[in-house]
Parts: structure tokens; sequence; C-alpha cells
């Protein structure tokens, strides 16, 4: 999960029993049920020949079913196209294995870790309400924990109560200092102090997380700028991390904000969410191909343990409803 710093452990090295009887890759197949369902449904019933436009037709609407948008669509026909046309898929072919190659393929490089090599590391969340920010906040602050990091969590978040309350409670389990403000503070004031006790305290990382700004209002968007210079006025190169929390529930909506927030502050990565059996999992792809922005968390479920590093191959097969090999 983190890079930087030595060998830092991944999440898969803290917490080795989730992973046994493919538990972790289980949860994901579960979480991209529908999106699964969906589109393996539509596969298997195309009577697939590579000469035959229909079926290609049926393919692509498969695709965009999932939201993997136009573009990534495209781009993964023209992949089967050039297969087809060199006889790796032949009349009656099962698509599924050819196509979930593919989408791993096309999601390589989408995939990053998270850099914890600065001194310290300075990582800014954003999202919408909604999303899971706070709480991918809180479970970033402990996985942190587990792999020996000291973690400044600084709540930025000051008009929502809530939100300062949720964080705490992770500080505490998390063991991590706690920075925030009075009710509707100065946010980018809060960052800075977060900054500030890192520094003094030779803390390891801190965990900025904001408030759940709506991407089309611009005073919040102008806001998020404005936080984001202040931390670099008092550590040059930080934030060193600009993570957007995204709900994959929300489907091409959580495009269109990775553009909005991207326009705001550039992003080093996305946290893809609520991967549950409402989520419309072909959105990565999107998000991937189109913005060109790694993916670097996701989140199946509640538990502490649900929130992994991004594996191309074990998401376009649990996409696929194919088993991991």
């Amino acid at each position: 999960m983190f890079s930087g710093l030595g060998a830092v452990p991944s999440i898969e090295e803290v917490a080795p029993e989730e992973e046994s009887g493919g538990g972790f890759f289980r949860r994901l197949v579960d979480g991209l049920s529908k999106s699964s369902k969906a589109l393996t449904g539509q596969i298997q019933s195309i009577a697939f020949d590579p000469d035959d436009a229909e079926a290609w037709e049926q393919l692509e609407e498969a695709l965009l079913l999932a939201d993997c948008g136009v573009p990534a669509t495209v781009e993964i026909i023209g992949r089967l196209e050039r297969r087809a046309a060199a006889g790796g898929l032949t009349p009656g072919a099962d698509l599924s294995p050819a196509l979930a190659e593919e989408i791993a393929d096309l999601l390589a490089g989408a995939e990053a870790r998270i850099d914890v090599s600065h001194q310290p590391t300075v990582i800014l969340m954003v999202g919408v309400n909604g999303t899971g920010k706070t709480t991918t906040v809180g479970k970033l602050a402990e996985h942190l924990r587990r792999v020996g990091k000291t973690v400044v969590i600084a709540a930025a978040d000051t008009f929502r109560a809530a939100a300062d309350e949720q964080l705490q409670v992770w500080a505490e389990r998390a063991d991590a200092d706690f920075v925030g403000s009075a009710h509707g503070g100065d946010p980018a004031a809060v960052a800075f102090d977060g900054i500030e006790a890192a520094v003094a305290r030779g803390r390891d990382v801190v965990l900025v997380d904001t408030a759940g700004r709506l991407q089309n209002q611009v005073g919040l968007m102008d806001e998020l700028a404005k936080i984001r210079r202040v931390i670099n006025g008092r550590m040059e190169g930080a934030p060193h991390e600009t993570l957007l929390v995204v709900d994959a529930t929300t489907g091409q909506n959580g495009l269109q904000q990775a553009r909005m927030f991207g326009e705001a502050t550039p992003l080093t990565g996305i946290v893809l969410t609520k991967l549950d059996g409402t989520a419309k999992g072909g959105i990565a792809l999107a998000i991937a191909f189109e913005l060109g922005v790694p993916i670097k968390l996701i989140g199946v479920g509640e538990s502490l343990d649900d929130l992994r590093p991004f594996d191309a191959e074990s998401f376009a097969r649990a996409l696929i409803g194919l088993a991991a090999e």
C-alpha cells in the first residue's frame, strides 16, 4: 500500500488472516455483484461471432451499462477486435477471459501506492458528502499505525461537527494525534496546525480531512485550493498526496466529481468506496482511462480490513465474475 521509507509492509502483510480462503477477493466479488451479474449476463447471452457486427454492438452495450464510459468501452472493443483479427477469438468463444485480460491490462497503469517517504508526509483527503471520506481517513490512520507510522489527523472539515467527533474517535483508536478547531473555524488554519504539530512532535504522516464539498459550488472549491496553498506554504512540495474519495454507487457522477476536483487541486489518486451490492464497478475503468488518475485504494465494506490497495487483475476478474487465479 505504501512506498518510501524502506520496506514498509502492505495492508495484506498486516492482516494476512483476512486473505485465507480468498476472503478479500470473495468480498470484492460480492461487492461488484450487481455490475458483475449484469455484465456477465449480457456477455453470456451473446452468440459471439467476430464477423457479426450485432455481437460487437451487444458487447459494447454491456460495457456501457456497467458504467465503463464511452472512451474506455471503445478502447476495450478495439483491443478485442484486434485480438479477433489475429485469430485469438473464434465463433462461439467465451468472451469472459479475454475481456477480463483486456480490462486488467487497461487498468494496470492505474495501479499505484501511497507514498509516505516524506517526513512528515501530508495527505489531503477530498470528496463530496456521503462518499465515506471521513471513515476512510480513520481507517487509513489505523492501517498506518499497524505498519508502525505515527499519525496526526487534522479535522479541516470545520462545517460538520459530526465529522470532528468521528475523527476524534478514530484518532483515539489509531493512537493518532488529533488537531481540530471550533465549529466554523478556518479549515486552512487547521491544516497548517496539523503540519506544525507533526513537525514539532516528529510524527510521520498528516491526514487532512476536508469538508464534503459539492463539486458545483465554486466558493467551496476555491477554499480547497486555499487549503492546498497554505499547506504548500508551510511545507514545500506538500501535500504529497491528494486523494479523492469517490462513491462507486454514483457511477458516471463519480467521473464528473473527479474532473471537477482535479480542476481545483491536482489529484494523485482515487479511493473508490462502497463497492457493495449496488456499486457500478465499471466506473473504475472510466476514471482510470479518461482522467489518467490512479486508483490507490478500494473499499468493499464497513470493516477496517475492507479498505485495501487496488489490484487491477483481481478487480477485472471480479467485475467479469471469474474466479481468482
